[in-house]
């Protein structure tokens, strides 16, 4: 009455391929987390890692933007609060974490400093480099 019925329910009565079987259902699936795991997870873990050091390493008179975009500097540090100054004689208490950045020209600052004692380890060893040539001469 129905040939193509039976021929379906003959098909599909095969064998199942067991585990082997279960594993290629399921690897589309470990693909995806896999992906997902490199594409969100990793990237938020090490933002994550980078704003807790951020928060670990500052220091009074750091300039800093809030999570709500106040630009400020540290005036006091707590473990859970900070002390801002947003503008002369007005301070602003707020929880650690929501600061979300350095300011650009603390940052620049940062960065000279580093640059000049970059500078200064590289005159040092220049220095040596120079005084090991003049004895060789």
């Amino acid at each position: 009455m129905y040939p193509f019925v039976t021929e379906a329910y003959a098909q599909s009565s095969g064998g199942t391929g067991g585990m082997g079987g279960a594993l290629v259902q399921f690897l589309p699936f470990i693909l995806i987390f896999v992906i997902f795991y490199f594409l969100l997870i990793r990237p938020q873990q090490k933002q994550r890692k980078q704003h807790q050091q951020l928060l670990d390493n500052l220091k009074t008179g750091d300039k800093v933007v809030t999570a709500s975009g106040i630009y400020a500097s540290i005036v006091k540090l707590g473990d859970e609060r900070v002390t801002l100054e947003i503008a002369p004689k007005v301070n602003v208490q707020i929880d650690r974490s929501q600061i979300a950045r350095l300011s650009d020209e603390s940052s620049r600052k940062a960065e000279k400093e580093q640059e000049k004692k970059d500078d200064k380890k590289e005159e040092k060893s220049g220095v040596a480099k120079l005084s090991s040539v003049k004895k060789k001469s």
